[in-house]
């Protein structure tokens, strides 16, 4: 059972103050008003569905995954599929993890409650190894366990714009970790989300799954949303009735959206907490999470399709088990300058930086890992060029990552795509990369 209660951008700037909304969404509820139904079939045909596209409006939708600009997705040289807000809604996913089961060549398993193990093309793990995972730009990648913790990705569903999937790798621009795939995901601005949005739903596992979220704006480009979420799963089943894995986890954030002639700013947030039960073994142990992170954006529109594009994120971690704990304050920075040379190059170049200072919490005599304090590093740079030997039609991208880190040294990392457009409706690829 679940009730929602949505208010559309009204024309007049005010909006309804979040009390007074939120006591007429009661008041609905114990009088029994009717749902609008007619306006909520209108806001869902004027959302353009994916299945009432037409073959050039599908080969029209716009990806940012593959080199960071925007581009349409039949002349990306990669295996990508972007799975829509349309499709996470009507499929009935209470996860990010669950949502990821519409991508075609995305393999996911539940292991328990708390776990999954998604993979890309049979490469399959609970720590979703090798998958560049990037919530808005952020990696939510973790060097302990070198992988996911997929329990701890949550968000309002509705607030996702889309979820972008390149299967194999992700080419030069984006950082390590993105040899067997890359899974962006990407919300929506503030300004697709405005007024009061309150969701409740309940079941036999996912127990209880409550959030509320306000978005306001003006005018003169910027908008704001704030948002509150918690959940309650009960466990999955198990042939021995030994139900470990109920958990829970409540977070809050916001983020904010300003946009002016040229220029575009976003800055985003959000907090969390809860615990995750798993066993190891034969042992039951529950981890107690908490964290949070700030995420600021800035882009600029140049001539010609040219831009630039800047990022800068603090990511805090928190996460201690039974038999081992981590604390971990990671800042990124990254950079990239797209622009157009000529009529048949586009050069796209960059860099990043990656801290990670951490600590390991060691809890029982026999698991340790030597030294308990130390700081990760990741250092990137790359240059990339697409050229057009056949304007439209043939089309060569050369490129080359720069990376040291403290785990393997420097690496250079080169790549070379193709792609082949003889009609406006087919395509084909091919590209080797180290």
């Amino acid at each position: 059972m679940a009730f929602q209660l949505m208010k559309t951008r009204p024309s007049n700037p005010r909006t309804v103050p979040p009390f007074c909304a939120g006591l007429l969404f009661l008041l609905a509820i114990l009088l029994g008003t009717p749902c609008p139904a007619q306006e909520i079939a209108a806001n869902e045909s004027q959302e353009n569905p994916l299945k009432q596209m037409s073959l050039e409006e599908l080969g029209s939708v716009r990806v940012t995954s593959v080199k960071k600009a925007p581009e349409e997705i039949w002349k990306t040289p990669a295996a990508i599929y972007v799975i829509t807000q349309e499709q996470i809604r009507r499929s009935g996913a209470t996860s990010i993890a669950d949502a990821l089961r519409l991508a075609p060549g995305v393999e996911v398993a539940r292991i328990s409650s708390t776990t999954w193990a998604i993979g890309m093309r049979g490469l399959q793990s609970n720590f979703s190894k090798s998958v560049l995972v990037l919530i808005d730009g952020r990696s939510v990648y973790t060097p302990l366990l070198a992988g996911v913790y997929w329990d701890v990705q949550d968000l309002i569903l509705e607030n996702i714009d889309r979820i972008e999937v390149i299967r194999g790798p992700g080419g030069t621009v984006w950082g390590p970790n993105a040899v067997n795939g890359v899974i962006n995901i990407i919300t929506k601005p503030t300004s697709e989300a405005r007024g009061l949005l309150v969701t409740a739903g309940g079941g036999n596992v996912d127990r209880t799954i409550d959030q509320i979220q306000y978005g306001g704006g003006n005018s003169r480009g910027f908008g704001y949303r704030v948002y509150a979420k918690g959940f309650a799963r009960g466990p999955e089943y198990h042939a021995d009735r030994d139900n470990f894995d109920a958990w829970h986890q409540e977070r809050g954030g916001f983020r904010m959206d300003w946009d002016s002639d040229r220029d575009s700013y976003m800055l985003e947030g959000d907090i969390y907490g809860g615990d995750s039960p798993h066993r190891i073994g034969t042992t039951d142990v529950t981890d107690s999470l908490s964290g949070g992170n700030v995420v600021a954006r800035w882009q600029r529109s140049l001539k010609n399709g040219s831009g630039l594009y800047l990022e800068a994120y603090f990511d805090r971690t928190i996460r201690l088990g039974a038999q081992l704990g981590e604390t971990r304050n990671t800042i990124d920075i990254d950079f990239l300058h797209h622009l157009k040379v000529g009529s048949r190059n586009e050069v796209s170049w960059g860099g990043g930086l990656r801290l990670s200072p951490n600590r390991f919490v060691q809890e029982q005599p026999g698991i340790n890992l030597v030294p308990h304090v130390e700081t990760d590093h990741t250092y990137t740079g790359f240059l990339q060029d697409e050229i057009q030997v056949v304007q439209n039609r043939l089309a060569f991208t050369l490129g080359a990552k720069l990376q040291e880190n403290n785990f393997s040294g420097f690496d250079i990392q080169p790549t070379v795509r193709v792609l082949w457009t003889p009609t406006t409706h087919q395509s084909l690829w091919a590209d080797v990369t180290r």
